[in-house]
């Protein structure tokens, strides 16, 4: 293992160099082996790395205490310089050590490396009835979100003035705190991480830098589609505050409930009441689809509750097959009927006790068995 170098000897400075000195010294050489700046040059990277170690030995005056009285022997456990292997982890160093400005600075505005993210994705709601459901449609939805303000663009001061640089953190938007060995850094209470302050805030925004927007936007629902199903409409979501894109907005799919339909998945559930005399008798009724109206017969002797499944006169899957239509009848007893009505139903009844069908003579028969056998 080769011995180290001399950080002084490395930075090219004397062992009396300023803090300035040392940056200026490190920034000549960071520009100058810049893995951007040299690709494929195994050298120069290790180089960078070597210069970088220097940099944050000689920068820290606790560690370049240290290394001015025992050299590399002296700098472990705590003091121990940090190894880079790889050259991101120079960036996310300095970057935390002095925020994203002067790193910049630092690197002469070249390969800054500033983390840019996507805005915030947002969501809005849709809300459909069935037949657009099972057609599909083109809806028009409002979405609640930011922009920059155009009166500021997007600074937050008032126009004519210029945010200043924080005087708590220097710009650097973090603050660092000692507890004996260890450092922790945190955002800036000042600035809360921001690195400036506005003393004169735009009257559009209140500084903020940006406004609330309502912006409508077309979007396409296709058929089948399931309650609270997400589209996603790219790029129309919120700003990113660092330069990024926009987030993307989600519109969440709501359906109405219907009076008449119960969707079980693809399929509809439709309850359709009849007469006694038509169950007993058999008939033709008309039953509701979505598309209007149908007939459906009903065989003699039908019991309440029968289904009868129609095929196809369902919501489509994705597959481009529909669901069927289920229906369901029941024998709806009426609440109030008429004297002949009521004359012709007691003279069933006379009927029914002298020929009694053969579900309820089995019934009865049953319950006699049952308690004859208590007795």
């Amino acid at each position: 293992m080769s011995e180290k170098r001399d950080y002084y000897e490395i930075l090219g400075v004397s062992r009396n160099a300023t803090d300035k000195e040392i940056a200026d010294a490190y920034r000549k050489l960071a520009l100058k082996y810049h893995p951007d700046r040299n690709p494929g040059d195994p050298d120069a990277v290790e180089k960078f790395k070597e210069a970088s170690e220097a940099f944050e030995v000689l920068s820290n005056p606790e560690k370049r205490a240290i290394y001015d009285r025992y050299g590399h022997a002296g700098l472990s456990g705590a003091y121990q310089p940090r190894e880079f292997h790889d050259v991101s982890e120079i960036f996310d160093l300095f970057s935390s050590f002095f925020g994203d400005d002067l790193f910049g600075d630092i690197f002469g505005g070249f390969g800054r490396r500033r983390a840019v993210r996507k805005g915030e994705d947002i969501l809005c709601e849709v809300t459909l009835d069935l037949w657009e459901v099972a057609h599909g449609a083109t809806k028009t939805v409002s979405i609640e979100r930011h922009a920059v303000c155009s009166r500021c663009q997007g600074s937050g001061a008032r126009p004519g003035t210029r945010p200043e640089v924080c005087r708590y953190c220097g710009g650097r938007g973090r603050v660092s705190q000692s507890a004996g060995f260890i450092t922790i850094q945190t955002d800036c209470p000042a600035c809360q991480g921001a690195g400036q302050t506005i003393r004169d805030p735009c009257p559009e925004c209140r500084g903020r830098g940006v406004v609330r927007e309502t912006v409508t936007r077309e979007v396409r629902i296709p058929p089948g589609v399931d309650e609270n199903t997400r589209l996603r409409l790219a790029g129309e979501g919120e700003i990113s505050l660092t330069g990024g894109p926009r987030g993307d907005c989600y519109c969440v799919v709501r359906i109405k409930e219907h009076p008449i339909f119960r969707r079980e998945g693809a399929n509809l559930v439709c309850r359709v009441p009849i007469s006694y005399s038509q169950a007993v008798l058999g008939a033709t009724v008309e039953i509701p689809t979505l598309e209007g109206h149908d007939t459906l017969t009903i065989p003699p002797g039908t019991q309440s509750g029968a289904v009868f499944v129609l095929s196809g006169r369902g919501l489509p899957t994705r597959s481009r097959r529909r669901g069927d239509l289920i229906v369901e009848v029941y024998i709806e007893v009426p609440k109030k009927i008429s004297p002949q009505y009521e004359r012709l139903i007691r003279e069933l009844a006379e009927l029914e006790h002298t020929e009694v069908l053969p579900e309820r003579k089995s019934f009865f028969a049953k319950i006699k068995e049952y308690l004859g056998g208590r007795s």
